[in-house]
């Protein structure tokens, strides 16, 4: 096959694979297993040892690091955050994020995107571009499903514009259990589309703000999947329709 032939794609074949376990997780699960040997093989405690096993097999999986395979296109706009979409509303964006170089007060939509304990926390860049703007706010941690943990909990703010000047901010939002957002970007920095920029530790929220003149392409209740699902297409305001079954 020449350099500039397309592999035939009904022959390719792609397989299933166990998740890694993020760096940033590994001293979680350290620990976990180190304490689950001690209770049981150490001390016989055998009820309390299975527990013990339980919990380092899901302080792996909440650090799961699976692969994503992003959508490219023209004004695609994919999920920063797998899990459930809560709200969509038509709000101010963050004052934080407004100004010279950022969006302007004027209202956009907000599509809001909870995770439980269960999904995969890392989050991934909306779209492609440069970090503009990069913003932390100490606050509560009140229940991340509740509209007012926008304003309240402790959060950070993101700004990506990209190279055609498209700016799309969202906002990594802590939660009732999460205690610790942890960045890995910082401003200036160039991402590409989907590409991981953080996490949050045990349950969480965030807040994607689309463009002027953006509607939502996903659903009340609709699952998202971090880097793969499209909510939206910049400059795109066509509405759509779902049904829950």
């Amino acid at each position: 096959m020449s350099s500039l032939e397309k592999p035939d794609l009904v022959t390719t074949n792609v397989k299933w694979r166990w998740p890694s376990v993020h760096p940033e997780g590994r001293k979680f699960v350290v620990v976990a297993l180190a304490a689950t040997v001690l209770l049981w093989l150490v001390l016989g405690w055998d009820v309390i040892g299975w527990l013990a096993a339980g919990l380092t097999l899901w302080t792996a999986a909440f650090f799961r690091d699976p692969i994503r395979t992003t959508p490219l296109g023209e004004g695609l706009i994919v999920a920063p955050a797998d899990g459930l979409v809560t709200m969509i509303a038509t709000v101010p964006p963050p004052r934080e994020l407004c100004g010279e170089g950022g969006l302007t007060d004027e209202p956009v939509i907000r599509v809001s995107i909870f995770m439980s304990v269960f999904d995969v926390h890392i989050n991934r860049t909306p779209i492609a571009g440069t970090i503009a703007r990069v913003v932390y706010i100490a606050g509560k941690f009140l229940n991340a499903d509740l509209d007012k943990a926008s304003e309240d909990n402790e959060r950070q703010h993101i700004l990506v514009e990209g190279d055609d000047g498209t700016r799309v901010a969202f906002t990594q939002i802590a939660g009732l259990v999460a205690r610790r957002i942890v960045p890995w970007i910082k401003v200036g920095d160039r991402v590409g589309p989907g590409q991981r920029v953080g996490l949050i530790r045990f349950g969480s929220r965030v807040d994607v703000y689309l463009p002027a003149g953006t509607s939502s392409q996903v659903l009340l209740g609709q699952r998202a999947i971090a880097g793969e699902t499209i909510i939206a297409r910049a400059g795109v305001s066509e509405l759509i329709e779902g049904v829950a079954q």
